[in-house]
This record gives C-alpha cells, sequence and structure tokens, in this order.
C-alpha cells in the first residue's frame, strides 16, 4: 500500500511540469527585458508585422494585445483604447513607461479574467504568443469572453517549416534564442479555434525573406509570399478568427460514464479519485480491473469506499487487453457521453471538460485525445513510440478520410448512442483491436461520424510502467493499416 503523504506528492508532482514551464519563461522574458537589445532579423521581422497589424486594425479601435511584450506593436497601431497584458512585470514596466497613453497589465494570459472582468474589445491580438503558451486552448477560451459579436481576432504564429532555419539564425546571433516551443500547423490552429468557441475567417502566410536588403525583401515579402509554392516558405501564419455564440443551456444536459481500465495501478488510484471532475448532469466513474499483480483492485474498493458522495463501479475484466476492458466499462455505463480516462494519469483527468464541451457543442461526435501537439515532460513518451505515432497517425488519416493527429491517446469520447451503432455494426470488423482504440475509430469512420482532434498535455508516469511493448504492439498496429485498407480505403 501507499501511504496518503506519498499519494499527495506524486499529486503535486502532476501539477509541477505547468509551474516549471511558467517559471522558466517569465525568466526569459523578464532577461530580455533588462537587455533590449535587437537583431538584425528581429528589428525587419517586428517591423514588418507593424506594417501588416497596422493595415488590418483601423485607427482609433478598442484593442487588447495578449502577450504585449514592450508594447511596441500595440502603439503603432494608435488604438483609441489599448490594453496590453504580459505575464512579466520588467515587460509591462517597460511598455508604461515607453507607452504611457497606453493600458498595460501584469497577468498570466490563461487568468486574464481576474483583471479584465466583463471588458470588450473590437480587437483581440495574439502574435507570436501562441508557440510560448503552456495551454492555448484555456487561452482561447479566455479571450472569448472579451469579445462582442463582431470582434475579430487576429494570430500570428511561428511555421513549422521555420524550426530549424530559426534554431540555426538563434545559434549564429541573427535571431534571439527561444525556449522550447509550440510548433503548431495551421490545422493544429483551425482545431483549436474551432474548440474553443471561433470561426477561422481567413488564413495567409507572412514573411519570406526576413533580411532588410533593398528590393529583394520587398519583392519576396510584398508578392511572391502571395504565390503558390513561395506562401508554404513564408515565416508566419495569419489567422483572423470571429466568436461563434454558443448555447449554454445545452451545456449541462447530459450525463457522463468516464471508464477507467486498470492494470498495476495501484498508485495512482487515489489520485484519480482527488481530481476527476464533475461534468453535465451527472458523472459516474466505473474502473475496470486487468487482472494487476499489485493490489489494484482492492485500492479501488478502499477508495470508493471513502468517496460516498461519487457514483462509482467496479468490475474485473474477464478477457485480456485494453480493448475488453473497455468494452466491459461501455456495457454497464448509463451516461449519454462515454469517455475513456487511462488509469496512468498521463491525460490528467481535469482535461475532461473540454472533451465534453467539445462533443456537446457539437465540435465534433467523437472526440479524439492528441499528445503530440504541445512538447512533452522528459519521460512522457520515447523517442522511437513519438516517431510510431506520427507515422500511423498520417497512414490512418489517410485511410479514415480525416485528419487523425494521434491514433494511440487514451482518452477518447463518444455519445453513448453513437457507440450502440459500433456496436450493432461491429461483426464487419469483427474483434480484431487488443488496444480498443481503432475499434471505436474505424467503428465512428464507417457510420460517418464527425472525428475531432483536441489537444492535451502529456505527462510523465508518476507510478508503475507502461504496458504498451514498442515493437510487438507497432508490428500489430502496422497490421491494423493493411486490415484497415481493405475493410475501409479500397471496399
Amino acid at each position: 500500500m501507499i501511504d496518503n503523504q506519498e499519494l499527495l506528492i506524486e499529486n503535486k508532482a502532476l501539477k509541477k511540469g505547468n509551474e516549471n514551464y511558467r517559471i522558466e519563461r517569465l525568466s526569459r522574458w523578464n532577461w530580455i527585458a533588462d537587455n533590449q537589445s535587437s537583431s538584425l532579423f528581429s528589428t525587419y521581422y517586428h517591423k514588418r508585422l507593424e506594417k501588416i497589424f497596422s493595415f488590418l486594425i483601423p485607427i482609433d479601435s478598442k484593442v487588447l494585445e495578449v502577450g504585449c511584450g514592450s508594447g511596441d506593436l500595440l502603439a503603432s497601431l494608435q488604438p483609441a483604447y489599448g490594453v496590453g497584458v504580459d505575464f512579466s512585470q520588467k515587460m509591462v514596466d517597460h511598455a508604461s513607461a515607453m507607452h504611457p497613453g497606453l493600458r498595460s497589465i501584469c497577468v498570466d494570459a490563461h487568468e486574464m479574467d481576474t483583471i479584465l472582468g466583463e471588458e470588450k474589445f473590437d480587437y483581440i491580438i495574439l502574435s507570436d504568443l501562441l508557440n510560448d503558451l503552456w495551454d492555448v486552448q484555456t487561452v482561447l477560451e479566455q479571450i472569448h469572453r472579451h469579445c462582442n459579436a463582431n470582434t475579430r481576432i487576429i494570430i500570428n504564429f511561428y511555421s513549422r517549416l521555420w524550426q530549424l532555419p530559426l534554431s540555426i539564425a538563434q545559434k549564429v546571433g541573427l535571431a534571439k534564442p527561444l525556449l522550447i516551443q509550440n510548433w503548431l500547423t495551421k490545422d493544429d490552429m483551425l482545431n483549436l479555434l474551432k474548440l474553443s468557441g471561433f470561426e477561422a475567417i481567413k488564413t495567409w502566410s507572412e514573411i519570406l525573406f526576413p533580411i532588410p536588403i533593398p528590393i529583394i525583401d520587398q519583392i519576396f515579402n510584398r508578392f511572391l509570399v502571395k504565390i503558390w509554392p513561395f506562401d508554404a516558405f513564408a515565416i508566419a501564419n495569419f489567422m483572423i478568427a470571429r466568436p461563434v455564440a454558443v448555447n449554454q443551456a445545452e451545456e449541462n444536459k447530459y450525463s457522463v460514464s468516464i471508464i477507467v481500465p486498470a492494470r498495476n495501478e495501484e498508485g495512482n488510484i487515489e489520485n484519480i479519485f482527488k481530481q476527476i471532475p464533475q461534468m453535465g448532469a451527472g458523472t459516474e466513474l466505473i474502473f475496470v480491473e486487468g487482472n494487476s499483480k499489485d493490489d489494484t483492485y482492492h485500492m479501488i474498493e478502499q477508495v470508493m469506499k471513502s468517496h460516498p458522495e461519487l457514483s462509482c463501479g467496479l468490475f474485473r475484466q474477464d478477457g485480456i487487453g485494453k480493448g475488453d476492458a473497455v468494452r466491459k466499462g461501455f456495457s454497464y455505463a448509463r451516461g449519454d457521453i462515454l469517455m475513456i480516462l487511462d488509469a496512468d494519469l498521463t491525460v490528467s483527468p481535469e482535461d475532461l471538460p473540454r472533451f465534453y464541451h467539445a462533443i456537446v457543442t457539437n465540435k465534433g461526435e467523437f472526440i479524439n485525445g492528441v499528445r503530440l501537439i504541445y512538447p512533452m515532460e522528459k519521460e512522457a513518451m520515447r523517442f522511437f513510440n513519438f516517431l510510431g505515432n506520427k507515422f500511423f497517425s498520417k497512414a490512418f488519416s489517410w485511410l479514415l478520410g480525416q485528419p487523425i493527429k494521434d491514433t494511440l491517446c487514451g482518452t477518447k469520447v463518444l455519445w453513448k448512442r453513437d457507440y450502440n451503432l459500433i456496436v450493432a455494426n461491429r461483426s464487419y470488423f469483427g474483434n480484431f483491436d487488443p488496444f480498443g482504440d481503432f475499434d471505436l475509430l474505424f467503428g465512428a469512420a464507417r457510420l460517418g461520424l464527425k472525428i475531432a482532434d483536441l489537444p492535451i498535455r502529456y505527462g510523465e508516469r508518476t507510478y508503475g510502467t507502461t504496458n504498451i511493448q514498442r515493437w510487438r504492439h507497432g508490428w500489430l498496429l502496422f497490421k491494423m493499416v493493411i486490415f484497415a485498407a481493405g475493410k475501409i480505403k479500397f471496399v
């Protein structure tokens, strides 16, 4: 048995990554505020951004910039009312001194509501911010509250294609050094905007040649960057989005069943109970214990007794494999919405309300967790596992005809009514899947359900070892690609 003090330490460890990430970035931006030197590349790049944003935003608008830094971009727009927020107090002090006509506020972008209240803006800018955030979706949801029906969100972020060139430029002193980044694709951002209640209106590329050489830079950055195929090599992706209204009354109508397959996870059980959120009209927690070698079953029994306020169920698995455990859990589920949560807690239970919101607001009919967008903790996923996931995401996206960025993330959410249809049609594929992920994905694709990816932070295990066997399971996945080609693609 693991005592309460050890469990408390493990619970705190799950939160530590966020705080370390924040401290590291705060230290960096405070250093930049104290060393206001600019490289040739940086000066040209930011002047070009000012020109682009000035074209997009009329003078005398009401503008909020999230991650304003020294405030130069916001000031260049000549707003009637300009608010800049940044989490570095030194940056905010610098912005206040240089641009006293602006309102400069020190607050973390993830917590803007604590300061901004109910203020609404005509334009909200996120310039080169998303690559640096801990949680992009949370920040987008925060800014949604400061939009009126006509607000426009303008975003620019580094193209993933420039990851290597920028790293080289930083090493030779042509650009400021960056910490580890969220290298987002356009599709990633379109998906995150949709999940957060926005609709993208326009997407385009800017800045192809970030060096001020007369005539040449104008040819590249005003003309060629707007023409295919040159636009694919631009540094910056730009997007304009608008808010989409959500019927809040609909969100609380549905009940939820969370299925937790648990094998050799004794040390994680108490943390699951502590972190599990209540959603919608009610949440039930169903454990399926899979012939563990440790004391997982009795730990679940014990912790269930200490949480009588929660609706819980516990069952022993009859067969083998996670897929078998998930199917047994689903057979006992009473909720309108079915969720899978891995007992290893590499995906936080506190992320589950995002999945609930996504499915009840019709962002998709099958919500698939994605671990491959945000940088991972050091030991969260081994290198070859990561490469394998990348390869199979491409393969299965092609097979299913919908973008599937991460096939093996354990967190998947769907309506019970749709799962019942998958069960009714399961004989078409047969009992082929030991993981459980592909039984659901293939079934959803065959029914024509809209599959939506939802990015999450993937953490390191705090107890036990993975049940995934890299090479054996990789070979099984490859065989599934061949299997699916015959059953789905080449019918």
